[in-house]
């Protein structure tokens, strides 16, 4: 793993990732935000992943949880919510190829059932392929809301300008 692998990650991550985000029309001034934090997460996975060599999972959820973080500020800084900037941006890390594996296994499962062995293996597989998918989804999504409950009053703030007080 070189600097250049995980700077081209990075990229690819941040294309993906204004595509999912112009599907939801959000406005022209937030796209460079959802770049940067698409390639951030998709980087900082990639990284942990062959870095580390860390699981997935874990490192989807470390990864969405600095996208979190950082759409707190980007929000802040764009008056847009932050679901408007992570959603896009988390999009290019659902794990796709597992996915496909699972509903796969469940087809072949389906087709094989009278062959106890062929059945068992794809059985195994669909269990596998399922739980990885669905756990590697859950902790996208928890690892991206933990800052909204951490910090309720800025995340929900953050599209309000401060305006002056008029006490008297």
């Amino acid at each position: 793993m070189t600097g250049c692998d995980i700077v081209m990650d990075g990229l690819l991550a941040a294309i993906a990732g204004i595509g999912f985000g112009a599907i939801s029309f959000p406005p022209r001034r937030v796209f460079p935000y959802i770049a940067i934090l698409a390639a951030t997460g998709h980087a900082l996975r990639f990284s942990l992943m062959n870095g580390l060599s860390m699981d997935i999972a874990s490192a989807s959820f470390c990864a969405s949880l600095s996208i979190g973080l950082l759409s707190l500020w980007f929000g802040k800084r764009s008056f847009c919510p932050m679901t408007v900037l992570y959603i896009p941006a988390l999009l290019p890390m659902i794990p796709g190829m597992y996915a496909y594996r699972t509903v796969f296994a469940l087809v072949m499962f389906m087709q094989h059932l009278k062959e106890s062995a062929v059945a068992e293996k794809y059985m195994q597989e669909l269990l596998s392929n399922a739980i990885v998918t669905f756990s590697t989804v859950f902790l996208l999504a928890v690892g991206a809301t933990i800052p909204i409950f951490v910090f309720p009053k800025r995340a929900y703030t953050m599209t309000r300008r401060n305006r002056p007080s008029t006490q008297k």
